[in-house]
């Protein structure tokens, strides 16, 4: 990101008292025009660490981290501080290096002589919007030029990206070539004018991304690109071709950034957060092995979720081109083929139906906004040269639309949810599969890998035995905990790609011990968990963590990538999540928005699921023991992944219970069974969800004091559950118009159901998602187990005959709070 340190106080010393700047004046390096409302200053700057070369650039006024979002003389800096901004007698924009009486840049328009052409009418306004116009009639009402035509690396809100049809102008992003200089980088994002268009990011003249066709709330390939708040509006029409969004809350700050290494960034300023104040992450494009540009050829498809590899298949119906070696030496470019003797036209045919996939690429794709989709589909039968067609989108045009595919179909992927339903034409045998895997490898090459693999495995125990023995008296028996796909690491490594563990690394604190950022060789981006060295229970909490994680793999499980023992540190190496925890976002007043109900439905459906594996769907049957929302870790999608298995305990096939004499875990998520008596099954990990499902819900800590009556949620909620007005706690952040009242309703029922006091009245996990996804009659819930009142003098929760709690106000003791 290209960001200096900026005190705002300099911004003031020396600027323009008003927005505009006419003919007969100018803006000398010092001045700082500003926008009506002061939101944007315009003016010249240095970038990074580079010295004496100036820029005219525009920046936010009020964020004290200087991200300049559009620069004029990107490729001709000014050096020194002899710059200056002014209009010149032909009505352009200038600037001029004062010492030399060179001209730097100019906008270059030449203009049909006409009446108003005088130079008192000439004026440029730096805009509310971050757009600077330049006008050449009295009453500021035409436009003769405006940088929103020309962006940078950077789209704002407003700016549109495409081209204008009459003008022939092409509105497109181009990086900046390093951090420290805005000059044109070797990354473009353009618009390829096809019907419908479709955006391709080029390195050079290559293309490296396709950014995917415009349709409905974006854009096909990206599925989190449209955010509640950040509405975009798709233009298609005889005069232009475009793509815009908007922020109707004028307090966020959020861009599009294309940056200098070829990575497309949505990033939102947090100003008003009490832990950073800082541009964070909303999601950036490529990520993963799938985002290239056509990886697995035509009729190949590409899921970045198969461990290692390419992630390339053929679709059912299709055979490789090539053998498995080259895709599984990531030589992807090999397309598929029709198996032999499956004609599709018109000797019978079927279609197969993808999910979650992007919209492919095709040699031609007709296009019909107000096609009804059941008339697409016959559209698509009828023509044996159509190999397949989808729903256009219902956002933008108001109908179904349609899309039908001719000739190859490339660049196509899987995403784990948010894309589209696409229907490929087949054989009817092959309509039946979804996708045909790679065939096996070749038998010598099955050996080979075999032989690897194992004495991976074999160097790996040998090398993690002498690295304990080495670094710690007390070596710690992990022989068994560590499969093949898991990294030793040397200390000397963490310590390099942590910056020793510095301060800026540093992610957070966790009850034993703390989480640095680092970045591998590779560029791949890590968290490293560093255990503290004096704490007995840190080590065991260590042997449990790589034990567990290194045999659980699972979508909404963190994935462990690695550890480290050596000289008394103990360190786990885990993939780096850019959206930090979900506590950090729902219970923020003003990050809540970044997650509108569909998104919150769906983190609590993925920790279900994920909770669902350990308890029932893994090897093991594991009881994590401390759910909450900071062990709930979001990844660019924002999916959840639960995190922190230090507490995690293994049940046998046939066990249902078990009990221990220290309670640990996390006031206000604990199970009353649990806390008072020690005794934990898979409903303690299900109340611990009830309560987190709920403050998903609510945007509140389950510990906080709202009403009068309760000092925690659960009794917030059971009030106005009984007075008959639930959604009165729904997160105000939502909007009263942006949630179905159904899911949220049905949301707040089951999390009762979930906290309930006794064990045996909650249900499974499995229960849990089959009522979150059904419309099935729920039953009544009771009060909710540990509901504290205020008023009542502190007491020891009592154990009822039916074998459950019902409690009030109680004292803890013995329990290790985090």
């Amino acid at each position: 990101m290209k960001c200096i340190t900026f005190l705002l106080c300099l911004a003031f010393l020396l600027c323009t008292s008003a927005h505009i700047i006419t003919f007969n004046q100018t803006l000398r390096d010092g001045d700082v025009l500003l926008s009506s409302a002061n939101s944007y200053a315009l003016g010249f700057f240095t970038p990074g660490k580079s010295t004496g070369k100036r820029y005219l650039g525009i920046w936010y006024q009020h964020i004290p981290e200087l991200v300049a979002v559009w620069v004029a003389n990107r490729d001709s800096p000014v050096n020194g501080t002899s710059g200056v901004f002014f209009i010149d007698a032909t009505g352009n924009l200038v600037i001029q290096d004062r010492n030399t009486s060179a001209t730097v840049w100019n906008t270059s328009l030449s203009f049909p002589a006409t009446g108003l052409q005088r130079d008192s009418n000439y004026s440029v306004q730096l805009q509310e919007t971050g757009n600077l116009v330049l006008y050449h009639d009295p009453d500021r009402r035409v436009t003769a030029w405006e940088s929103f035509d020309y962006p940078t690396n950077i789209l704002l809100p407003h700016m549109k990206f495409g081209i204008n049809k009459k003008t022939g102008l092409k509105r497109f992003l181009t990086s900046w070539k390093s951090p420290d200089d805005p000059g044109t980088g070797e990354y473009s994002l353009r618009a390829d004018f096809t019907d419908p268009p479709q955006g391709f990011m080029y390195k050079n003249s290559v293309r490296v991304w396709r950014l995917g066709l415009w349709i409905g709330s974006g854009c096909s390939n990206i599925p989190r690109m449209s955010i509640n708040f950040t509405p975009y509006t798709g233009i298609i029409d005889e005069d232009e071709d475009s793509l815009s969004y908007t922020v109707p809350d004028p307090t966020v700050y959020t861009v599009l950034m294309l940056n200098e290494t070829g990575t497309m960034n949505r990033i939102i300023w947090i100003g008003d957060g009490p832990k950073m104040k800082q541009w964070a992450g909303l999601w950036y494009i490529p990520k993963d092995k799938c985002d290239s540009y056509n990886p697995c050829g035509a009729f190949g498809i590409c899921n970045p979720y198969i461990p290692g590899g390419s992630g390339c298949q053929c679709l059912s119906g299709f055979e490789s081109n090539s053998s498995t070696q080259e895709w599984a030496l990531r030589d992807d470019r090999h397309s598929c083929r029709r198996e032999a003797n499956t004609d599709t036209c018109p000797n019978g045919d079927g279609f197969l139906k993808l999910t979650n996939v992007n919209i492919p690429y095709a040699e031609m794709t007709f296009s019909d906004t107000k096609m009804g989709f059941k008339d697409c589909e016959e559209h698509c039968v009828k023509n044996c040269s159509c190999t397949g067609y989808a729903r256009q989108d219902t956002t933008i045009h108001g109908g179904d639309g349609c899309l039908n595919f001719y000739g190859e179909l490339t660049d196509m992927r899987e995403f784990a949810n948010g894309g589209r339903d696409v229907y490929i034409r087949v054989s009817a045998s092959a309509s039946a599969m979804p996708l045909k895997k790679s065939k096996g490898l070749h038998p010598k090459w099955l050996i080979l890998s075999t032989g690897i693999s194992s004495a991976v495995v074999i160097l790996l125990l040998l090398y993690m035995t002498w690295k304990m023995r080495k670094g710690s008296s007390s070596a710690i028996n992990l022989e068994e905990a560590t499969p093949a796909d898991v990294v030793v690491f040397d200390l000397d490594t963490i310590k390099l790609i942590t910056e020793n563990f510095s301060a800026e690394s540093k992610l957070g604190e966790g009850g034993f011990g703390s989480v640095h950022k680092g970045k591998l060789q590779n560029g791949k981006l890590v968290a490293v968990k560093r255990l503290k060295t004096n704490s007995d229970q840190g080590i065991e909490e260590f042997k449990n963590e790589v034990m567990l994680i290194a045999r659980l793999q699972h979508r909404n499980l963190v994935r462990l990538l690695g550890c480290c023992i050596q000289q008394g540190e103990k360190m786990l190496v885990y993939e780096y999540l850019p959206n930090n925890s979900l506590d950090y976002i729902i219970f923020d007043n003003k990050l809540g928005i970044l997650l509108d109900w569909k998104k919150r439905f769906e983190i609590i459906l993925g920790i279900a699921q994920g909770l669902l594996y350990l308890h029932q769907d893994s090897r093991l049957k594991i009881i994590h023991r401390d759910l909450k929302a900071s062990n709930v870790l979001l990844d660019d999608l924002m999916e959840p992944k639960i995190s922190d298995f230090g507490m995690a305990r293994i049940f046998g096939e046939e066990q249902t219970e078990a009990n221990t004499n220290q309670v640990v875990g996390t006031y206000g998520y604990m199970s009353p069974e649990y806390a008072m008596e020690g005794l934990f099954s898979v409903k303690s990990d299900v109340f611990s969800f009830g309560v987190l499902m709920l403050e998903i819900v609510c945007g509140k800590k389950n510990k906080y004091q709202h009403t009068e009556n309760s000092v925690n949620l659960m009794g917030d909620v059971w009030d106005f559950w009984n007075e008959q007005r639930p959604l009165g706690l729904v997160d105000p952040s939502l909007g009263e118009q942006s949630y179905d009242t159904r899911e949220v309703l049905r949301c707040i029922h089951v999390g009762l159901l979930c906290v309930q006091p006794i064990p045996n009245d909650r249900p499974n996990i499995s229960e849990v998602i089959f009522m979150l996804s059904n419309e099935t009659k729920l039953p009544s819930p009771n009060p909710p187990g540990f509901m504290i009142r205020k008023g009542y003098s502190t007491t020891t929760s009592s154990y009822t005959e039916s074998g459950g709690y019902q409690s009030l106000s109680m004292t803890f003791t013995q329990i290790e709070g985090r």
